[in-house]
């Protein structure tokens, strides 16, 4: 399954979810922890009851090639963004 066949807003909800969760495991003084927390638990609710896992074609497998695109293009992004 390739980028494609993945819905645009999840794939980017996907990155966004990389990108909090880099920024949460980074030593950084000074930053909101808990908003980050909070971001993550919801971009995590967002991610897994997408629409597009109830279409009955996607498995466990399809989870983890998102996943996996997703890190492979993640880009930089400030994770208060949405």
């Amino acid at each position: 399954m390739d980028a494609s066949a993945f819905p645009e807003d999840l794939v980017k909800a996907r990155r966004a979810f990389t990108a909090t969760y880099e920024a949460l495991a980074a030593p950084c003084p000074g930053q909101d922890r808990a908003a980050l927390r909070r971001r993550l638990l919801r971009l995590s609710v967002r991610i897994w009851w997408h629409p597009h896992w109830t279409a009955g074609r996607s498995g466990p497998e399809d989870r983890a090639r998102l996943r996996q695109l997703a890190r492979a293009s993640t880009v930089p992004e400030i994770p208060g963004e949405k």
